[in-house]
């Protein structure tokens, strides 16, 4: 591919099907994903979430609109997101005072 790798604006984090979960951090991730691990290869969602990654990595389309493609075909696939919390919420780091 002569494309350079897109990274997401924030990683898109997924329960799979198995139970794991994984961290996709770009747009070749997500594609490389669809093309060849994934769970069934049908679907109007898989379908436009390999057109717009294959799009964005040429440039053709926004990078987020491929993320949104992206996660919509994973939750067509029974595979919801993974929510994180914000940094400092439920941050249980003891830190030492000076």
């Amino acid at each position: 591919m002569d494309s350079q790798d897109v990274l997401f604006r924030s990683p898109v984090r997924v329960r799979l099907q198995c139970g794991l979960e994984r961290t996709f951090l770009s747009v070749y991730d997500a594609l490389d994903y669809l093309e060849n691990e994934w769970p069934l290869r049908r679907g109007e969602r898989y379908k436009k979430a390999v057109d717009k990654c294959r799009a964005a990595l040429s440039w053709f389309a926004p990078v987020e609109v491929a993320r949104e493609a992206f996660i919509s075909a994973c939750l067509e696939a029974g595979m919801p997101l993974v929510m994180t919390a914000p940094r400092g919420i439920g941050d249980t780091t003891i830190r030492a005072s000076a």
